[in-house]
């Protein structure tokens, strides 16, 4: 696979096979035994695992970075909602190697995946998002600082809705608008259908 989209010096962006799934979930599975970032409680199997991505990559991008040919984060969209009426609409998703935040990795991940979903014809992009909370470090929680610089605004807060190591946290949406709210809208194009126009088989 070659992107040079996906490049940024030692930055490298591929879709990702499931035969990444364990370094993926190495990955996520920081974020679930540690943080709030993820109201997940347990550490999905690896099987499990595999099925959502395999269910994600039916129809959305789902990519990898990877540092010197080692995987150091990855992010998908996927779908918001299951009333067709929010089908134009993509949930964001990114989970980076705890060590790894903050050396444009993020950036580049978001930046190709935003330009692919507006290719497939999505118009939002929405993001769910733990914030720091008054005993949570900032440091541990900074994916809506992440989403302000990329452009996404804050469009709702709910309160006290995820309870996870004995403690309530908040989350926040924020969403940004990537393509044309138009009528008639077309039908979401998968990614398969549209995947050459950002990477080169090799």
């Amino acid at each position: 696979m070659e992107n040079t989209m996906g490049r940024n010096k030692d930055i490298f962006i591929r879709p990702a096979t499931l035969e990444d799934a364990q370094k993926l979930l190495d990955i996520y599975g920081y974020y679930v035994e540690n943080t709030a970032i993820t109201y997940e409680y347990d550490v999905p199997a690896l099987e499990e695992f595999q099925n959502r991505m395999q269910h994600i990559m039916n129809t959305y991008p789902y990519l990898v970075a990877l540092v010197e040919d080692q995987i150091v984060g990855y992010a998908y969209a996927s779908q918001f909602h299951p009333k067709a009426a929010y089908g134009w609409n993509a949930e964001m998703t990114i989970y980076l190697d705890h060590d790894q935040c903050g050396n444009g990795v993020g950036r580049k991940l978001y930046t190709l995946l935003e330009q692919i979903l507006k290719e497939q014809g999505i118009v939002k992009a929405v993001a769910l998002i733990t914030p720091p909370g008054k005993n949570a470090e900032e440091s541990v929680y900074p994916s809506m600082h992440f989403h302000e610089k990329m452009g996404y605004q804050l469009a709702g807060c709910m309160r006290n809705s995820g309870y996870k190591f004995d403690k309530w946290f908040d989350t926040i949406t924020m969403d940004k608008q990537i393509g044309i709210a138009s009528s008639p809208m077309t039908v979401i194009k998968p990614f398969e259908s549209i995947r050459k126009k950002f990477f080169e088989e090799t």
